[in-house]
């Protein structure tokens, strides 16, 4: 008994630090879905069919933005390993570079989507949904260029292990999308009355108000000011771009999959009914705030991996990569508690219960919102781990088997079964959740089965 208390005591003391870490990390993700969430208790207050359209105008924003976060978290690792080794000229290397391809790649992003936001006309959406979504759209595709941008800054700070900057940045873009939400959604003062669309003007806004704050911060901090010369580099090292794009193209593919394979599910709830797609965007924003709880954990494995990688401590990396693990699994047991306990009370966060002329639409999604929150709280375990095992892979640098995990686990296993269960039996709704479920247990899995190897190998070949 003493053996496995000690053995369990390694990992446990780890917690300090990763919490260290991680909670600023935390903080800067779940205010990137607090936005989304303030935009969706106040748009809730307009009438269901306003809910699903945000849900539907952002599953197109989401997908792109998956690809640009995604392929800058190949950032993190590479910065995390050079500052592991001391090799300060490197790390300023990396981060020019990384801007640069972060800032080609926000303006294609952007340029895709905004170009292409009609395409929602044609996807079989409810009429009302698809012409409030349209404008919405229109607005928030314009943030992409921001958001991308942002992520050049923020995972260059996270990989020298300095994760405040972004929480910092991002509590204050919160602060100002809170003011302009309440100004421009409701009419308040002087401001227009522009529903939907204002709540775009304020995400819009307060994501390039992110951007310019997190430059700042950059360039007055005592530490990071040094490497903070030049955002663009003045002469192009082929070799650096080439390491850049082999690990950030593969990340970008595990963002892409995982949210295509959720923003799936937006679109066959829309298929169902607007009340069905209002349902499941409760459920989902809900999720992805918990979410946002194991990418914290998961970026503090990141950086922790990266730099014993760099130091060549292979055993000590293993050994921090485990104790991240441990730390996600107690975190979310908590959360999966929380979701089933108060599963039939969370739905009424989003929605105006004293408006009589919509009462029944809010009591049918209220009705399905619950059902949908008993299946997220048993993927809590599931997500989380599998988020916080791939971000120790990426610390690693291993991406492409992980790529091909995702794809298998959330296109080939999940995405048919949510399909099938969702239209071919009388769980519809559940159904779809019932195939995220699936998948997520998949990939973490195997995710971990792949860490397990990979660790023991390279300690093995260091020995």
């Amino acid at each position: 008994m003493s053996y496995i208390i000690n053995k369990f005591s390694k990992y446990t003391r780890e917690f300090n630090y990763n919490l260290k870490l991680a909670y600023p990390v935390m903080i800067g993700m779940l205010g990137h879905t607090f936005v989304q969430f303030v935009d969706n208790v106040m748009v809730g207050q307009l009438g269901t069919a306003e809910l699903a359209a945000i849900s539907l105008g952002n599953s197109f924003v989401f997908i792109a933005m998956s690809i640009g976060i995604g392929f800058s978290t190949a950032i993190t690792p590479l910065i995390a390993e050079a500052d592991g080794a001391k090799n300060k000229p490197r790390v300023i290397e990396i981060f020019e570079h990384s801007f640069l391809i972060c800032f080609i790649l926000g303006i294609i992003l952007t340029a895709i989507v905004f170009l292409n936001r009609n395409l929602v006309s044609f996807m079989g959406q409810p009429i009302e949904v698809v012409e409030l979504a349209i404008p919405y759209l229109f607005w928030v595709s314009i943030s992409l260029i921001a958001v991308v941008n942002f992520q050049s800054f923020r995972q260059f700070a996270d990989g020298m292990s300095i994760t405040k900057a972004a929480m910092y940045s991002v509590l204050a873009a919160n602060l100002i999308n809170v003011i302009l939400n309440y100004l421009l959604i409701f009419g308040i003062w002087k401001f227009p009355e522009l529903g939907l669309e204002g709540a775009a003007i304020g995400t819009l806004i307060s994501r390039f108000s992110m951007l310019i704050f997190i430059i700042f911060y950059l360039k007055l901090h005592k530490k990071l000011s040094f490497y903070i010369k030049n955002f663009f580099p003045k002469k192009i090292i082929t070799i650096h771009i080439k390491k850049i794009i082999a690990l950030g193209f593969p990340s970008a593919l595990h963002s892409f999959f995982e949210v295509g394979f959720f923003i799936c599910a937006v679109w066959m709830s829309g298929l169902i009914g607007k009340n069905a797609q209002a349902a499941n965007q409760i459920a989902l924003n809900l999720s992805t705030m918990t979410f946002m709880v194991a990418l914290g954990v998961g970026v503090a494995a990141m950086i922790r991996v990266g730099n014993q990688r760099g130091r060549m401590d292979f055993k000590k990396l293993r050994e921090v990569a485990i104790s991240t693990f441990v730390l996600i699994l107690f975190v979310d047991i908590i959360f999966c508690s929380i979701f089933l306990t108060f599963n039939d009370l969370l739905p009424y966060l989003y929605l105006d219960t004293s408006n009589l002329e919509n009462i029944s639409d809010v009591n049918e999604v209220v009705s399905i919102a619950s059902k949908l929150l008993i299946v997220a709280g048993f993927f809590q375990v599931f997500d989380g781990l599998q988020a916080v095992v791939l971000g120790a892979l990426r610390g690693m640098q291993d991406v492409n088997i992980p790529a091909f995990i995702i794809f298998f686990s959330y296109i080939i296993l999940g995405l048919p079964t949510s399909y099938f269960l969702g239209f071919y039996t009388e769980l519809s709704m559940v159904g779809i959740w019932i195939g995220l479920l699936t998948g997520l247990f998949s990939s973490s899995l195997f995710l971990f089965l792949r860490f397990n190897y990979l660790s023991k190998k390279q300690i093995k070949a260091n020995a």
